[in-house]
């Protein structure tokens, strides 16, 4: 590794990510509300 990319690596910023801190039981509710409303959508249309 060359200098201009080691310190490229370490400059870097943080654009999020799976180490990232936040309302994780809110997104876990919301996420089991998106699957339910497409399973209802699914059904009452008649894809299934």
């Amino acid at each position: 590794m060359t200098a201009n990319a080691a310190a490229a690596t370490l400059t870097r910023a943080r654009t999020g990510g799976p180490k990232d801190d936040g309302p994780q039981l809110l997104e876990h509710i919301l996420g089991w509300v998106l699957v339910v409303a497409l399973a209802m959508l699914v059904t009452r249309t008649g894809l299934l």
